[in-house]
């Protein structure tokens, strides 16, 4: 008998995986937890592999739960679009500026999922600095940016928080005293939640590396040489920590959405920022 991944399961684990949490996912899907629980099983049961860590302090994704996110995502993301985009034709171009964490992980395949539909539109998507993204969004090159709240070029018209975790390097203590760490250059918002994390619960730490790029910050974890805080999208398989209550807990993430007022009324801005909407 052939199996069927169920899109309210799917659209279960992927809420439990982004807000690192089965009683937070409950919550934002309106299920109960028992519920919600019962999803995630019966979807494990399909897939035939544990697809969550499942721990006091939360959920994370296991090996097969890493492999399954993407799929699950797009497949939401290709069923939503579906039903609000086909049997129209959008046009035009729409500059999206976006937090590098986003673009190198979670929204392009969207983004190429939505121009697929449609070929006669023109998706430019672009990740600069936050006085780059600003003379941009001025210059009208971007019309709508994806962002940490401190750093949008004006206020947010919606926002989300999104949960941060530790990554930890093979073969890094974490138990170090001092606790090497490998932090996004200044400025970032969450470097300095990393640092205040660690400071509140009385850890030592040393910088053992910086970069003002995501993938500096993941060749830098791949070497070993010491931990950091990622979106869990970014985090692969390899840089979990085996026991999460070994460090501190992170704050969330508040992101938000920017949108130039000249792009009100465009189908085609209002289509991007629906695609923001169901994937973020």
């Amino acid at each position: 008998m052939a199996r069927d991944l169920e899109i309210i399961l799917l659209r279960s684990f992927v809420t439990a995986v982004r807000v690192g949490s089965i009683s937070r996912a409950a919550t934002a899907l309106g299920h109960t937890q028992p519920a919600l629980s019962q999803q995630l099983r019966k979807l494990e049961s399909t897939v035939g592999r544990p697809l969550l860590h499942r721990s006091t302090t939360g959920v994370l994704p296991t090996r097969a739960g890493e492999e399954l996110l993407p799929y699950a995502e797009r497949i939401l993301s290709l069923s939503e679009q579906a039903l609000t985009e086909a049997g129209r034709a959008l046009t035009g171009r729409c500059g999206i500026g976006l937090l590098e964490d986003l673009a190198a992980y979670q929204l392009p395949q969207a983004f190429a999922d939505l121009a697929g539909l449609h070929p006669d539109a023109t998706l430019e998507v672009l990740s600069l600095s936050t006085a780059e993204m600003r003379r941009a969004y001025d210059a009208r090159r971007v019309q709508l940016v994806l962002d940490a709240v401190g750093d949008l070029p004006a206020p947010p018209r919606w926002t989300v928080r999104r949960p941060l975790v530790w990554a930890v390097g093979p073969g890094v203590d974490v138990t170090a005293d001092p606790l090497p760490v490998v932090l996004f250059s200044n400025p970032c918002v969450w470097r300095t939640s990393l640092l205040e994390s660690l400071e509140h619960a009385g850890r030592r730490w040393r910088v053992a590396f910086e970069s003002n790029s995501l993938a500096g910050v993941l060749a830098a974890l791949r070497a070993g040489l010491g931990v950091a805080a990622l979106m869990p999208s970014n985090l692969e398989p390899a840089m979990s920590i085996p026991d999460p209550r070994a460090l501190p807990p992170l704050p969330d993430l508040e992101l938000g959405l920017t949108r130039h007022p000249r792009s009100e009324g465009d189908p085609l801005a209002d289509a991007v920022e629906a695609t923001l909407r169901r994937t973020i």
